[in-house]
């Protein structure tokens, strides 16, 4: 799950893990499509999603080694 909090910091949370780390680093601009880095070191491949998309969301993302 992707979501942005009060403060407008977004974070990622991996369920099997139950792990949230803040996001970052992003590689695009509107983030879909490209890949982020959570602050624990981890890179994860987000799909495409359209622009505007809001937040917070589910999605399926994977990890890069």
């Amino acid at each position: 799950m992707i979501r942005r909090d009060s403060e407008g910091v977004l974070s990622a949370y991996v369920p099997k893990k139950d792990l949230e780390e803040p996001i970052v680093e992003v590689e695009t601009p509107e983030m879909w499509g490209g890949s982020v880095t959570l602050a624990n070191g981890w890179k994860l491949q987000l799909p495409e999603m359209a622009e505007g998309t809001s937040l917070p969301i589910t999605v399926e993302a994977k990890k890069i080694a």
